[in-house]
């Protein structure tokens, strides 16, 4: 057998388009249209100051992100864990949690969802199956409860709002597939939770099982410095922690915990901008109505939406020809939707005219 036979092969994941020209409207990532709390920017100017900051390895507990994020959600320090970008966290999730899984328990998640689930599950050699959604891509609780469909499961995960859709999943049917799975883990990946969605923490009192996934990179604008948490039982943190620092112990460098712990202690900015990307999206959802689209009802920073007269092919090159880039996935279900990031409102109004401009009205 050659070198080259002996190497393990994956197929990674695809992620969105970083484009390099000048003056695009980049709506095809799901990031903050606004900058960073303010506290960020100064806490970088400090950091340019601390001249020894850098030479020393970082605190491996991130210790004054972890507080700020446990005063901010009212848990305990040892109920947080944190990462490179919630992707990061979600990595060793399915390392810490779902490694063990076997043919007969495979890992469940949703069929059409965040395309990087599967990518782990064939990294880590974890059976995975994709549970179908609803017609209108809504998620059925029954179709993850053992005592229902007859058939154990190694753990579940899902996003919430899912992801590409933005449609929720209201918290009682959350927990009716949290309480239907007590002899597994279940990891609800709040990526888009804070433009309107319910937040799953609650259950966190009545579920050890349950662990919470929330990341910087959308509702913080801090996709660039890659800080990403969960937040479950000390137990479930334990565990993962266990299995970081067999891996690296120094994940997070130190400008991401100083400028992430600025940011989490904003709370007042983190509320407004929210607000006014939640408030941007529902006034882009009425001019996409008034065009003749259709889409879910989202509750995160994006709509995802098609046309019953032009496919998502050539909407989106004719968007990209006017220089505003939007992602769409070539799935047969989902290949004539495009995902639009909620930009500014003046960027928005710019992506209506655009449409306009390319349905003729």
């Amino acid at each position: 057998m050659s070198w080259e036979e002996k190497i393990r092969k994956v197929e990674p994941y695809v992620a969105g388009e970083q484009p390099k020209e000048k003056n695009i409207i980049k709506l095809n990532t799901n990031e903050c249209p606004y900058p960073p709390a303010p506290g960020v920017e100064e806490a970088v100017r400090s950091l340019a100051k601390d001249s020894g900051a850098l030479r020393l390895y970082p605190d491996m507990d991130a210790t004054p992100l972890v507080k700020a994020l446990a005063a901010q959600y009212g848990v305990d320090p040892d109920q947080i864990f944190v990462g490179v970008g919630s992707d990061d966290v979600l990595a060793l999730c399915f390392l810490t949690f779902f490694s063990a899984g076997s043919e007969q328990e495979p890992l469940l998640f949703p069929d059409i969802t965040y395309s990087f689930y599967d990518v782990w599950a064939n990294l880590y050699r974890i059976p995975f199956r994709q549970v179908p959604l609803r017609d209108d891509f809504s998620i059925n609780p029954d179709d993850y409860i053992p005592a229902v469909t007859g058939q154990k499961n190694c753990g579940i995960i899902f996003p919430n709002p899912n992801a590409p859709t933005g449609l929720e999943l209201a918290q009682e049917e959350v927990e009716k597939i949290i309480a239907g799975n007590p002899d597994s883990i279940v990891i609800v990946d709040e990526a888009y939770v804070d433009f309107g969605a319910q937040t799953a923490l609650p259950l966190l009192e009545k579920y050890e099982n349950l662990l919470v996934v929330q990341t910087f990179s959308k509702s913080r604008a801090m996709a660039g410095a890659r800080v990403g948490f969960a937040i479950g039982s000390k137990k479930l943190i334990g565990y993962l922690k266990d299995v970081k620092f067999s891996f690296n112990s120094y994940t997070m460098n130190l400008p991401s915990i100083r400028i992430g712990t600025a940011s989490a202690e904003d709370v007042e900015w983190f509320r407004e901008t929210t607000g006014k990307i939640a408030s941007t999206r529902e006034r882009f959802k009425k001019e996409l109505t008034a065009l003749g689209f259709e889409f879910p009802d989202s509750k995160s920073n994006f709509v995802f939406a098609r046309h019953p007269d032009m496919s998502g092919a050539d909407l989106q090159a004719a968007l990209r020809a006017r220089r505003i880039v939007v992602r769409r996935f070539n799935k047969p279900a989902i290949c004539d939707y495009l995902r639009i990031t909620i930009g500014t409102d003046e960027q928005m109004d710019k992506v209506v005219e655009a449409l306009k401009e390319i349905l003729g009205r």
